[in-house]
């Protein structure tokens, strides 16, 4: 039986509106083609604001300021250092509502593992759809008032 056109545009909206918000995401990755294409990834995953820093330096600044994030995809190797997963470390002092952290590498084995507990590493290259689904899946609520408002 074929759905009707209403009824397939009734399900995608549907859909649509299930859809969980990432919230603000901070994007640290120094490779300007791949930092437009998570972007456009996330927010079309439900990212609210994405804000990409190319270099440690300017991660740093962005940190600083007031505005906090829900997420962070970790370049692990950027052109200023080779120790972005120390952003993570940092991350962590940020207290109880500290962002998810995501770690993006050409070479996982180089993140120590104490660091790589803080979040899943993604290995490139990889599918920007796997960071937004396994983002999503750590936003999703759980409980009891999942399934009451749900």
């Amino acid at each position: 039986m074929k759905a009707s056109k209403g009824s397939r545009d009734k399900a995608e909206s549907g859909k649509a509106d299930r859809r969980v918000s990432l919230g603000r995401v901070l994007l640290v990755e120094d490779d300007a083609v791949l930092a437009m294409s998570l972007e456009d990834a996330l927010r079309d995953g439900g990212a609210e604001d994405v804000v990409i820093c190319q270099t440690m330096q300017a991660t740093m600044e962005e940190l600083e300021k007031e505005e906090q994030f829900d997420a962070m995809v970790l370049d692990v190797h950027l052109a200023d250092r080779s120790d972005g997963w120390a952003l993570a470390e940092l991350v962590t002092m940020l207290g109880p509502k500290r962002p998810r952290i995501a770690f993006s590498t050409g070479s996982p084995e180089s993140i120590p593992p104490e660091i790589a507990e803080m979040g899943p590493v993604f290995e490139k290259p990889y599918d920007p759809a796997q960071l937004v689904d396994v983002l999503a899946s750590a936003n999703r609520k759980r409980g009891l008032f999942a399934r009451l408002l749900g």
